[in-house]
């Protein structure tokens, strides 16, 4: 797997990044201080979360006077969406090969 679906496993893969993300997809554009009201751990956490949602591209942010407001950036799960469309092809090639072994044994 390419580095770039190595870095938006990792980054989905934490459990308080993914609902901060699902949260911006749901809901658009918000401050860290929004994110945090919900998040359940202290604003440093959802601002370090938030970086390593930048870095990997799923979200962006944007400076508005003395706060910074992030929105999600859905089309960075391409990669991902692509690799499940794949391996899905794949996995289904594989059972119906096996599919056809069983009949096979079967007769």
């Amino acid at each position: 797997m390419p580095d770039a679906h190595d870095m938006l496993f990792r980054t989905l893969a934490d459990p308080t990044r993914r609902a901060i993300f699902e949260r911006l997809c749901r809901e658009g554009e918000q401050t860290v201080g929004a994110l945090t009201a919900r998040a359940g751990v202290s604003q440093p956490a959802v601002s370090k979360h938030l970086a390593v949602l930048k870095q990997a591209g799923l979200v962006r942010d944007r400076q508005q006077g003395r706060q910074t407001h992030y929105s999600a950036q859905a089309a960075a799960l391409a990669p991902l969406a692509d690799w499940t469309t794949r391996m899905t092809g794949f996995w289904e090639s594989r059972f119906d090969d096996l599919e056809n072994l069983l009949q096979r044994m079967d007769q």
